[in-house]
């Protein structure tokens, strides 16, 4: 007869066997933790996108934790197991890109400089509209750029990880100044054609119409950089 876990009689039957076979106790185990998994991803996108959608109909401030809790059918306390402020939420996507330039210099192919790097990295990101080009015109995307230079606690928060990054690039490339100089101008002509791609999407282009020109200004950026450095 088959075993029902969600028998209480199953449930204890089949732990019986689990603990009787180490192989299936292997087995099962990382079945529970992709299950884990999913379950923590499903509840942190349900957060985000209740939060962002409120945010946008009734503006960051005038939106609580509690309301973004209720929206998404969660405690107020599962909202701070995921996020540690309303801020955070926001801008969680941003903060997962904030060593992605250092990590593209350290693995760069060998003879590649890490402009040339860099470069390639971006205009990769160009070619696949990747949010963190400024190259995405996908409704939710929009929504939160916008949110972002509308409210300057988020404002704040972006430049605090994009100063992060520089930070980390400039450890990556070595400890003198010079290092540090060159991640920064590297970090401003980044984020310049991030702001360009961006300003031109909230302006009402589309990505596929900006792209041919996001692409020249990035070789003719990474260019100047090549020059210079």
């Amino acid at each position: 007869m088959a075993l029902n876990p969600r028998d209480a009689d199953g449930r204890r039957e089949l732990l019986r066997e689990v603990l009787a076979d180490p192989a299936r106790a292997a087995a099962i185990a990382p079945m529970r933790e992709t299950l884990r998994e999913r379950k923590k991803a499903q509840t942190r996108s349900a957060l985000w996108n209740a939060a962002i959608e409120l945010f946008v109909e009734h503006g960051f401030d005038n939106v609580s934790v509690a309301q973004i809790a209720a929206a998404a059918d969660v405690s107020k306390m599962t909202f701070f197991n995921y996020y540690p402020s309303k801020e955070d939420l926001v801008v969680g996507p941003m903060s997962e890109h904030i060593s992605e330039p250092a990590l593209i210099v350290r693995t760069r192919a060998p003879g590649a400089s890490p402009v040339d790097a860099l470069h390639r990295h971006f205009l990769e990101g160009l070619a696949r509209r990747d949010p963190n080009t400024g190259l995405c015109d996908k409704p939710n995307v929009l929504a939160v750029l916008q949110l972002i230079f509308s409210t300057p606690s988020l404002t704040q928060r972006a430049l605090a990880m994009l100063a992060e990054s520089a930070n980390e690039l400039a450890a990556e490339l070595g400890p003198d100044f010079r290092h540090r100089a060159a991640a920064s101008m590297i970090a401003g002509v980044r984020n310049a054609l991030v702001m360009e791609n961006t300003n031109r999407l909230l302006a009402g282009e589309s990505a596929d119409a900006v792209y041919p020109s996001a692409v020249a200004n990035a070789d003719e950026a990474f260019a100047l950089l090549r020059s210079g450095l």
